[in-house]
């Protein structure tokens, strides 16, 4: 009886982890389970994006001499939608807000979670201690991983699994068994961080060689936003609202629409990935 439940557990952390990290190479087996794996991956669709526009409403976020986080998270926002609506007709745009208002934390989650997102993008501008700081560039934050406990409870309730018409018959029983769920959610956890570290690395290489901007890099940190979101995701400080340089050129047509761009060439970069 404990060779067989042992035997189950082996079988659906193979099957799930060569659905969740086979390359295309597995295509070219013969196994059952490699031949799944890879249909699963061929039919895998990038539809829908959620971006988040920082604080809003009642929490204006960070200030620079004249102007606020809340105000150009939101403008840079509504630019993007624009810019994906018109370039990549084929993925659904969904923001968290699209007016001056305050949405909480978990709700911003929520929102991502209950459209089934295949990426979340938070906009936030940065501050350095001071009211006039010296500090400049973009810094991209992706959900730290030494807290990856905290993100499970999301991936419990938007794991791609569930996306899946029939799943439980189609997987034989999963829902059932706690030590197969674990070992299932654990894998669509480290593949999200795989995929959220290499959107950023995407993002960052634009930034910089592309468009010319100081950064700070991709680095790990305990992000709220991202915590309860099921799904790969980033936080983008688009610059350093009070540093007089960085506040004008966020507040700038020319640099909002060179940070749009950055961040959509990125997206077309991260879908094509996945074709």
């Amino acid at each position: 009886m404990l060779y067989r439940h042992l035997k189950k557990i082996l079988n659906y952390s193979v099957a799930f982890i060569l659905m969740l990290g086979a390359s295309p190479a597995f295509s070219q087996g013969t196994h059952k389970s490699k031949k799944k794996a890879a249909t699963t991956i061929r039919s895998f669709r990038f539809k829908t994006i959620v971006i988040d526009a920082g604080h809003g409403g009642k929490d204006p976020g960070a200030h620079g001499a004249y102007s606020n986080e809340k105000t150009v998270a939101l403008s840079i926002a509504k630019k993007l939608k624009t810019a994906i609506n018109n370039e990549l007709s084929d993925v659904n745009v969904i923001m968290t807000r699209s007016t001056d208002k305050f949405v909480e934390l978990h709700r911003r989650a929520d929102i991502a979670n209950d459209n089934k997102a295949n990426l979340f993008i938070s906009i936030h501008c940065n501050s350095s201690p001071g009211r006039v700081g010296k500090r400049r560039g973009i810094l991209l934050l992706l959900y730290g991983y030494h807290r990856k406990d905290e993100q499970m409870e999301a991936l419990r309730e938007n794991a791609s699994i569930f996306q899946e018409k029939d799943y439980k018959k189609k997987y034989n029983g999963y829902g059932e068994d706690a030590a197969v769920n674990a070992i299932i959610l654990a894998a669509f956890q480290q593949r999200y961080r795989k995929q959220s570290v290499h959107f950023g690395n995407l993002l960052n290489h634009e930034f910089t060689v592309n468009n010319g901007r100081k950064s700070l890099g991709v680095r790990e940190q305990g992000v709220l936003v991202l915590q309860q979101s099921g799904m790969p995701g980033i936080l983008v400080e688009t610059g350093f609202i009070n540093n007089p340089s960085d506040e004008k050129y966020l507040n700038s047509a020319a640099g909002q629409n060179d940070i749009v761009q950055s961040i959509l060439t990125a997206i077309k970069k991260y879908k094509q990935s996945f074709e």
